[in-house]
């Protein structure tokens, strides 16, 4: 059966205005991010945890842990890009919290959530390709602290090889993608090497914290085996942007071997 040319163009104007609603909800969410300084904590606290509460389901995140008092959330920039984000109100890099003698150590807790990196991409990917990472107070769009999970750029998982062997405990410093970074290699991920705590030895308050950004990622294939790298510099660094997040790949081209 033949529709008439008026019922149509109507139909073709409802599949039209259908597609720009989803286009417009997705653009607002984005602009929401943008322009709400508060928006991931409304999202923690007024969707995922009270959905984890009254019906044990995470609702708009990947996983609500009210043990450890995070969730994981797939961001809404890039195919694979996760972030951890404390059910506490803990605003960022920053905050005195964090560095607490009884504070959750999200770097640890964000390391075992990289499966939710390897399941997006629908494969595994050694430790070394793979980071985690938290911007500076002045570089960052959100008054609540998260750390990003997702994919290194591969020439700077190649970059960061050179220091595979490194002694741990030391700092050394090196450029990576034109910025100058100082990097330690660490053992382990627990309290005593919270990446947190090691860089706040040489930023004994909030103001020096807070113009801190942070990498963490695997020194080679196996973290648990060849150790963890961390990766600072801060705004008064030499060329030192306030951000790492530059190092990871929200494209995440080493999955399809780029």
């Amino acid at each position: 059966m033949t529709l008439r040319k008026p019922i149509r163009q109507r139909l073709i104007i409802l599949r039209i205005a259908a597609a720009l609603a989803v286009a417009f909800t997705a653009t607002a969410c984005a602009r929401l991010a943008a322009v709400d300084p508060n928006a991931l904590w409304k999202i923690v606290d007024l969707r995922c945890v009270p959905s984890q509460q009254a019906t044990g389901t995470p609702g708009q995140c990947s996983t609500v842990d009210l043990d450890k008092r995070y969730v994981i959330l797939k961001d809404i920039v890039g195919r694979s890009q996760h972030l951890l984000i404390p059910t506490d109100r803990v605003t960022g890099i920053e905050s005195p919290f964090v560095l607490a003698p009884n504070a959750q150590n999200y770097w640890d807790d964000a390391w075992a959530s990289r499966l939710y990196v390897e399941k997006s991409v629908k494969r595994s990917l050694p430790d070394s390709q793979l980071g985690l990472e938290i911007n500076s107070q002045y570089r960052r769009s959100q008054n609540q602290l998260h750390i990003h999970i997702d994919c290194m750029h591969g020439n700077v998982s190649d970059a960061l090889a050179r220091h595979a062997k490194d002694a741990p405990g030391e700092w050394r410093w090196d450029t990576l993608d034109g910025q100058r970074y100082r990097i330690m290699r660490v053992t382990s991920l627990t309290q005593a090497n919270n990446p947190f705590r090691i860089v706040a030895r040489d930023n004994r308050n909030a103001a020096a914290m807070a113009m801190q950004t942070i990498l963490v990622t695997g020194a080679g294939p196996s973290a648990q085996k060849d150790g963890w790298l961390i990766v600072n510099s801060g705004l008064d660094a030499d060329n030192g942007s306030g951000s790492a997040e530059g190092l990871l790949d929200h494209a995440c081209r080493v999955a399809d071997g780029g």
